[in-house]
């Protein structure tokens, strides 16, 4: 099993439109096997401004392939059309769960 995180830095004053987008994909991803535990985050004491992402995953293989398959759908394609203009950039981290 792996925690996937991701850490977005979002412009000032913009991470609550990214916590509302993610609040929705979180939904969409309930229903998809292999992916558990989905969070967001805000930051308390980190840089201001930041979200996180986290989820649970099987493996990195099916993480990857469900993340191309997510992102493609049209609804989905629809909910992050415009969330760059909310970030200034970000990173991911992949933990392997012992």
């Amino acid at each position: 099993m792996f925690l996937v995180r991701d850490v977005f830095r979002c412009k000032p004053g913009k991470a609550g439109a990214l916590v509302k987008i993610f609040k929705q994909v979180s939904e969409k991803t309930k229903s998809m096997e292999g992916f558990t535990s989905y969070r967001v985050m805000t930051d308390m004491v980190a840089t201001y401004w930041t979200v996180v992402t986290e989820i649970e995953v099987d493996s990195i293989e099916h993480y990857t392939n469900m993340t191309r398959t997510f992102t493609s759908m049209p609804d989905v394609a629809e909910l992050f059309k415009g969330y760059m203009d909310l970030v200034e950039g970000g990173h991911r981290e992949i933990f392997k769960i012992e």
